[in-house]
């Protein structure tokens, strides 16, 4: 458990962006950076130093993208930032659970692809050589996939759409946790949601054979779900040695986690 530091406190309290002597509550789950709920706003404390080879941690980058999507209800309403810190406002619900049904996100992320991306906003590597040099920078062996792929067209991506950063209330998902979005290829945001070992790591189970299906034909774009299953074996190879990578440094539950990428 964290606690937030005195000058955070005063600072927020003076801007008025939360209401003072309310107390402030952890956060669980925030596996990168420190979240606090206080009232009916959460603060968010980047900590340094906190990118890995998959997940990029910029502060920039997401108060950029909660003003672009402002009313969109596709992520948090921004109430402030500065520096290290933002404030937004809590958005109702739980992360994603297999019982929800997997349509709901599936929509959602074509409905975020589909809208253009903030100007600034940084271009993420693509293409099949591109996932080949992560795959091989984290240790793990590279399979075969075809070199006859439908073209990636560059869309608005969340960057880490796992189950626990999609928030569900009476069915309509919101997006949290857009520390590292970008412009890049829209299978990675469908291949870190139908991982199996994020889904572990968000708390579920990982998804059947008829979920996967369900979500690609829920997301209804034919040239992406094409393309992501011909790169799927790529995405699943570079997923376990980025869970070996976290293993290696001490992260729970990413060595079991690992053996689910096969």
């Amino acid at each position: 458990m964290s606690f937030p530091d005195a000058d955070l406190i005063y600072f927020w309290e003076q801007q008025g962006a939360v209401e003072p002597l309310v107390r402030w509550k952890p956060l669980t789950g925030g596996n990168t950076n420190a979240l606090w709920q206080v009232g009916d706003r959460v603060v968010k404390l980047y900590r340094p130093e906190a990118d890995t080879p998959l997940f990029t941690n910029d502060p920039n980058a997401e108060r950029q993208v909660l003003r672009a999507l402002k009313g969109t209800n596709l992520a948090p309403e921004l109430i402030a930032a500065e520096g290290d810190s933002l404030v937004y406002r809590l958005a109702p619900g739980r992360g994603w659970q297999p019982e929800d049904g997997v349509a709901c996100v599936a929509e959602r992320l074509s409905r975020l692809h589909a809208i253009e991306a903030p100007e600034d906003l940084p271009h993420k590597p693509m293409g099949k050589d591109a996932l080949v040099q992560q795959t091989m920078a984290l240790g793990e062996n590279v399979p075969v996939v075809p070199d006859d792929l439908p073209k990636a067209r560059e869309a608005f991506i969340h960057g880490d759409a796992t189950a626990a950063n999609a928030l569900v209330s009476e069915g309509r998902v919101t997006f949290i946790d857009w520390q590292c979005p970008g412009v890049g290829d829209a299978c990675d945001d469908i291949a870190v949601f139908l991982s199996p070992a994020m889904q572990v790591i968000s708390g579920n189970r990982p998804l059947t054979e008829d979920e996967v299906e369900g979500f690609l034909a829920a997301y209804g774009e034919g040239d992406v779900t094409e393309r992501y299953r011909a790169l799927a074996p790529l995405y699943q190879a570079r997923m376990r040695g980025y869970c070996r990578w976290r293993a290696a440094r001490g992260d729970d539950g990413y060595g079991k986690a690992s053996l689910l990428e096969r």
